[in-house]
């Protein structure tokens, strides 16, 4: 009899953890204790806490431009430019020194713009949706930027959410490394990543879909080291189209290249033992994502 092969070894753990895991996660009506948050915490299990934020002031608030608009003033607030809504993406480019197409790794065009007309933009691409991505000078904007920005530019709309979660803060025994807040229409797209610590998602207005995979299905994502890049605007001709422009001095950068919603990025491992679980939050839902899903 023949060893197995670490294909099959891997196919073999997949099966494993699908058969002794439920393909849809955990979900409560009310806000757990620290000790039931502890729980979900040890088995490395996420759930969604249905209407936890809802007696939040910004679910009742911030569904309203005029009053978004009126606390942030004339700020500037920083801005993610795609040409399709996919900041942080693998993207495929011509690679002119080999004369042929490669995946890299894109960053947005990052920006400076006052919320106003930002938010006015984001408005008016979700109810026209007359953004065409890439051609003709098309875009679309995002705030996603990921350094405390709840506390930091977005300071003034702090009153309107809890400061901590108190179940999470206890049960850690600490508060927030960071709050970020996440402006976006429905043409925002995070790409599959993982994050390396314990977060908590809660949602205001709208609506958020979420594709998860456990950290166990690392072996199904495909990840390559890829050349990163920046979304630039480009001047020749003056049409202004976003192109992928490769970062100088380059780096290179671990990114996960399958698609859990495109079936021709899957491999027969992926599509055979991975078992994506899928959650749309809503507005007043919290979600915990756990360390490396």
């Amino acid at each position: 009899m023949s060893a197995p092969t670490l294909t099959t070894s891997l196919a073999d753990l997949l099966q494993t953890y699908a058969d002794l895991n439920p393909h849809t996660i955990d979900e409560v009506d009310a806000e757990p204790s620290p000790l039931e948050f502890m729980r979900y915490v040890a088995r490395n299990s996420p759930f969604v806490v249905r209407g936890g934020a809802a007696h939040w002031p910004a679910t009742r608030l911030w569904g309203h431009a005029e009053y978004l608009v009126g606390k942030m003033g004339g700020r500037d607030v920083n801005v993610a430019v795609t040409p399709y809504g996919n900041a942080d993406s693998v993207v495929v480019v011509g690679d002119e020194e080999v004369g042929r197409k490669k995946k890299v790794f894109v960053k947005p065009l990052e920006v400076r713009r006052p919320f106003g007309e930002f938010f006015e933009d984001v408005r008016r691409q979700e109810d026209a949706r007359d953004v065409v991505g890439g051609g003709g000078g098309g875009h679309v904007e995002y705030a996603q930027s990921q350094n405390d920005n709840l506390r930091g530019e977005y300071e003034v709309l702090m009153d309107d959410v809890e400061a901590d979660i108190a179940w999470a803060r206890i049960a850690l025994q600490k508060t927030p490394d960071a709050i970020n807040l996440w402006i976006g229409s429905s043409r925002s797209v995070t790409a599959l990543h993982k994050d390396n610590y314990e977060n908590i998602y809660c949602q205001i207005v709208g609506q958020k879909h979420f594709v998860l995979l456990p950290p166990v299905a690392v072996a199904c994502v495909e990840e390559e080291m890829l050349d990163a890049a920046t979304y630039v605007r480009r001047a020749n001709g003056g049409d202004g189209k976003m192109v992928a422009q490769e970062d100088r001095p380059p780096e290179k950068i671990p990114v996960p290249t399958c698609d859990p919603d495109d079936p021709e990025t899957h491999t027969e491992l992926f599509s055979s033992s991975c078992r994506p679980v899928r959650v749309t939050l809503h507005p007043g839902d919290m979600l915990y994502l756990p360390a490396l899903w």
